[in-house]
């Protein structure tokens, strides 16, 4: 009989390869985030570009990512997504398209008082479908002036009011049909060829959209106008918004079904006549804008908010430590605004030599606001949907933008052309000294002073398009980084880096550059189509 070799001590000599045990935890390549930014034997600061996600096992589709987050204690967005409270991002115009596209908008407050107000009741009276904030000529207008406001403006029907403004008395309604064959343009008066108001289709105040629809299609014209039992005029629906029907299923609303809204006060002690005026005109949120949110004076307010109004929501800051941070959360704050000198107009670190780099200030804020159950809000230094991947991979609720959302067609201010061509819209920092000229030296402590020194800059930036298609782009990367990661949740996301498993490496500048376009004598850069 033959010798047993495992019996003789002799060595197995099979080819079958034998199976190795190997737990996955013992696979973890990279970091967790514990390890990169509470490590004692770094120095450094790090910013979103510093850090690169590794990927984990994708087990569901791109249209199973949830991305529902808070935006405070009380309030939570199915898109993560805030506009920042600057006067070349945020008024009525984008509050609306953000509060629509699940997100939030913040009206800045570079405003009269009376007129943020207003703002903000534009956002909470906007119905979809209704258009109003139209439009509106004086009867008195000539045709030549008209066909030099429509080239402008792009349209050619304007509701003719007794002072050129929404809610004054409506006269008529002006249409290209009714100029087209007119002579004498620089003579001829509005009031002259207008369809007048007995003749216009309209419907009264409280009709509803489908209502609107089906007299669009029974009178077979393109404008109803809606207008209150006394004449006033307060909206318009148009056919050519007749899609606009369709349901928003992400859109962000209060428990009466108006869109939500919130807006920005300074510290000063006229500021809580501004925050009863907002209050009063339905405002959800109120978020204290300073770019040092540390101070007694912000203290002072986020505790006079909590107690004067307990059920409205305050955001406080900016801050970017942890100790600024307990500050203001045992003042109440249901949330926070973290980032201080890292926009892309800013210049506070420049000039102040004071700020933190944004990913170990949203990390670190994060970790601790989490023990008082508020979240935070990443505030700039985003330029790219994988930024909002990573400010929330770090346990930021919702990413804030200013820059990103700059040049859509809902900013403030008016398209322009450069000599090359390409269609600009200006874009400027709080803490410039034209946007401190209308009132923002408050957020810089610097009513008072004789000279102001500015702590951002003012710029142009490139047209981007409707927020109705730039925002679902936004979105759309954003469900695609997770669904790399491996998280099919803003929570679950959470829960991968506060148990390690979501993990991190650092990028040196050669493999930043290798994650980007490289090696291409030219190329084209299409975001979305």
């Amino acid at each position: 009989m033959a010798a047993d070799p495992v019996r003789n001590g002799q060595a197995d000599r099979s080819r079958s390869p034998k199976k190795v045990i190997v737990k996955d935890e013992d696979l973890l390549d990279g970091h967790s985030a514990e390890t990169i930014f509470r490590s004692t034997a770094s120095h450094s600061g790090y910013t979103y570009d510093d850090l690169i996600c590794l990927p984990g096992q994708i087990t569901f589709g791109v249209h199973d990512v949830c991305l529902d987050s808070p935006f405070t204690k009380k309030i939570t967005l199915k898109t993560p997504l805030v506009s920042s409270p600057m006067d070349t991002v945020t008024e009525a115009k984008m509050a609306i398209a953000m509060a629509l596209q699940g997100g939030i908008g913040v009206i800045h407050t570079n405003l009269a008082v009376e007129e943020q107000a207003q703002e903000v009741m534009k956002v909470k009276r906007f119905k979809s479908g209704f258009i109003t904030d139209a439009l509106c000529i004086l009867p008195t207008m000539n045709l030549l002036e008209l066909d030099q406001l429509s080239t402008r403006c792009g349209f050619t029907s304007f509701p003719v009011t007794e002072d050129g403004k929404m809610g004054s008395q409506l006269l008529g309604l002006v249409t290209k049909r009714d100029t087209d064959f007119v002579q004498k343009r620089d003579t001829t008066t509005v009031a002259e060829v207008m369809t007048p108001f007995d003749k216009v289709v309209r419907a009264e105040e409280g009709v509803e959209l489908p209502d609107a629809n089906e007299i669009l299609r029974k009178s077979k014209k393109g404008k109803l106008l809606v207008a209150s039992k006394d004449g006033k005029f307060l909206s318009l629906v148009a056919r050519a918004d007749l899609r606009k029907n369709e349901d928003f299923p992400l859109a962000t609303k209060d428990k009466n079904k108006n869109l939500m809204v919130a807006a920005a006060v300074g510290t000063r002690p006229a500021d809580r006549d501004r925050v009863r005026l907002l209050v009063s005109a339905g405002v959800d949120a109120i978020v204290v804008d300073s770019s040092q949110g540390d101070s007694v004076f912000q203290h002072e307010m986020v505790k006079w908010m909590k107690q004067e109004f307990p059920e409205l929501q305050v955001i406080a800051g900016n801050v970017v430590t942890r100790l600024q941070a307990k500050h203001l959360l045992e003042c109440g704050a249901d949330a926070l605004r973290v980032g201080m000198g890292i926009g892309s107009i800013c210049t506070t670190q420049e000039v102040c030599a004071c700020g933190r780099a944004q990913a170990s200030a949203v990390y670190n804020v994060a970790r601790l606001a989490k023990e008082y159950g508020a979240p935070i809000i990443a505030d700039g230094g985003i330029s790219s949907p994988g930024h909002i991947v990573k400010a929330l991979s770090l346990g930021a609720g919702t990413a804030m933008c200013g820059s990103l959302l700059a040049g859509t067609e809902e900013t403030p201010g008016e398209y322009f052309y450069s000599d090359s061509g390409a269609r600009l819209k200006r874009y400027r920092g709080m803490g410039s000294i034209d946007a401190m000229k209308k009132g923002s030296d408050d957020r810089y402590f610097g009513t008072a002073a004789t000279v102001k020194v500015a702590q951002g800059v003012s710029g142009t930036v490139q047209d981007k398009g409707p927020i109705n298609r730039y925002v679902p782009y936004l979105i759309q990367g954003l469900k695609h980084g997770m669904q790399d990661i491996g998280a099919k949740s803003v929570d679950e996301l959470r829960a991968q880096l506060y148990t390690g498993q979501l993990r991190f490496e650092l990028r040196s500048a050669a493999a930043q550059r290798e994650g980007g376009v490289h090696n291409l004598h030219s190329f084209e850069r299409k975001l979305f189509n």
